[in-house]
């Protein structure tokens, strides 16, 4: 009998631990959910993709090359369980204390030294690359494009040689429907070339001073965009982003030009691009294109351009202030996320407008390589009007990447830090790193906004 009381009493005390632990587990089993990403498994069809290590066979389909890889998660698992994890996350979201959220950070100084299994991971890139390959064929095969599907597959990354067709989509550029495509593009097309007649091929007598004043500073800025990509060196180049920018400014007098708009373009660009030239973008050259393909080319750009700025205008519109609200966002996001860096870059009297302007300004195309910028896009595409909350996310976890170092410097040393980020040398690991924080986070705050009160 005595024995039996003695089992009881223990069996109850196992039980009282296992439910005070089970609180702090579960944001702990969330983190270990998307280290476990880097090995191959996946979280709603939205985090890590493995970079390759060895490449498709492309006897049959062409994929352009730009000193990039294909980053894609595994297409083999199940979503059934992928959504219970991220109804977790999304549960942890509740009882999160300020406590928790110093775990997740510490948790997450863990991702900065990713282990060798991760570094192995990649060696499995191929047969996953296939098959996610396969399901982005199915969704884009239909007679209707079914834009949900194709937004879950597009924001873990797009294979490259059907990024064109799948950016388009996501924009709105083209319809979902197959059999009208083809003529609204070619609609489309026509009616940016009579806009360039009309705005950009024309004498400066016919413009306004205004007018001849934002031109010139387009003609300024675009020899200054993406400096160290040699391609964007080119004369040819440079003419195409001064006709995409001018008509496009000419067309939204609510904002005009404003400069950080010239590094948007640079994305569409490239990748409009890689349906005509070959081999990597250094190697690229204008001169081999006729100029009704250049046409086309320019015309995707301007309107991708203009769908994507549809949803963030007062963004570029007199001070720009959708900016300054995203700016405050973050602010009060890494208060609530990393106390301790918030607390120093405060005592330190650096503002967050002094380094996050141009974040949101240029999203992030001045902050990282360029070849890792294609790959960013297809996440900030797949997110459609929810992006500018969701660059949120983003840019907290692009920032929190330092925190450790960041708690180490004073104001100067703040500034010099954040205007020079060390991602030279970033893969698209790196990256995807950010993404996943990025997505994590959002999981946990976006619907509980008591978080991130003050």
């Amino acid at each position: 009998m005595n024995n039996d009381d003695h089992n009881r009493r223990e069996e109850d005390q196992r039980n009282k631990d296992s439910s005070v632990a089970s609180q702090d587990s579960r944001l702990n089993q969330t983190l270990k959910n998307v280290q476990g990403l880097l090995k191959g498994r996946s979280i709603p069809g939205k985090i890590l993709l493995s970079r390759r290590s060895d490449t498709l066979d492309n006897s049959k389909e062409y994929s352009p090359k730009y000193e990039r890889s294909f980053s894609f998660n595994d297409a083999g698992t199940s979503d059934h369980p992928a959504k219970a994890v991220e109804e977790e996350v999304q549960s942890t979201s509740k009882p999160i204390s300020v406590a928790n959220v110093n775990k997740l950070k510490k948790s997450n100084s863990n991702f900065d030294n990713p282990s060798e299994e991760v570094q192995k991971s990649f060696m499995g890139a191929r047969a996953t690359d296939s098959a996610r390959v396969m399901k982005f064929t199915k969704v884009l095969s239909g007679t209707t494009v079914i834009l949900d599907k194709l937004r879950e597959l597009a924001w873990s990354g797009v294979p490259d040689y059907m990024r064109p067709t799948v950016w388009r989509l996501l924009l709105g550029y083209a319809p979902p429907n197959s059999d009208r495509r083809e003529a609204v593009l070619r609609r489309k097309r026509l009616e940016y070339l009579d806009c360039v007649s009309q705005y950009y091929d024309i004498p400066d007598t016919q413009r306004s001073d205004d007018e001849i004043n934002m031109l010139r500073q387009i003609a300024v800025d675009c020899p200054r965009t993406v400096p160290d990509v040699s391609f964007f060196q080119q004369q040819q180049v440079q003419k195409s982003l001064e006709r995409i920018l001018y008509t496009w400014a000419i067309r939204h007098p609510a904002s005009g030009y404003v400069q950080g708009i010239n590094d948007l373009v640079t994305p569409f660009l490239v990748v409009f691009l890689s349906e005509y030239l070959e081999g990597g973008i250094d190697n690229w050259s204008m001169s081999d294109l006729s100029s009704d393909k250049i046409s086309n080319i320019e015309a995707d750009c301007y309107w991708c351009l203009s769908k994507l700025l549809d949803g963030m205008q007062d963004h570029y519109t007199f001070a720009q202030p959708g900016i300054q609200r995203l700016v405050f966002k973050l602010k009060e996001l890494v208060r609530r996320i990393d106390e301790p860096v918030s607390r120093h870059v405060e005592d330190q009297g650096l503002e967050f407008l002094q380094f996050a302007f141009r974040w949101f300004n240029c999203l992030l195309i001045r902050e990282i390589p360029f070849h890792l910028i294609t790959r960013l896009w297809d996440t900030y595409l797949a997110e459609g009007d929810a992006l500018p909350d969701f660059l949120v996310y983003i840019f907290a976890s692009f920032l929190l990447t330092w925190s450790d170092k960041l708690q180490k410097l004073d104001f100067q040393e703040l500034v010099m830090f954040l205007q020079h980020l060390p991602t030279q040398n970033w893969s698209h690991q790196e990256l995807e790193m950010v993404l996943s924080r990025a997505f994590m986070w959002h999981s946990m705050f976006n619907n509980s906004p008591s978080h991130l009160s003050s």
